[in-house]
């Protein structure tokens, strides 16, 4: 069963509490740049979030080049915005402030 898509307001008061994020222009979808030290930093990162998202069952679109980690969150089965995006957002937020 598909997640269900944000209502405008959950939309507002759940994106409000990310600090970052920012909407995608043309998806419904938030997308945030994260800069670590070094590379091993940044790997180390992605391999804590992708524990995080299995168990969730919900995976990231991520890009990483060197010390430099984009990442796109949407709920592709639920066309959009789910709270399972804001709690994998917050989960990714948690593990990079250490």
């Amino acid at each position: 069963m598909a997640a269900e898509r944000l209502t405008e307001t959950e939309r507002h008061e759940m994106l409000a509490g990310l600090t970052g994020w920012s909407l995608v222009e043309g998806r419904d979808a938030i997308h945030k740049r994260f800069v670590f030290a070094d590379f091993v930093s940044a790997f180390g990162w992605m391999a804590k979030v992708a524990l995080v998202a299995e168990k969730h069952d919900h995976h990231p679109e991520w890009f990483n080049v060197y010390k430099t980690v984009e990442v796109t969150l949407s709920t592709h089965d639920s066309g959009g915005l789910t709270r399972l995006d804001v709690t994998l957002a917050q989960e990714m937020d948690r593990l990079a402030a250490g």
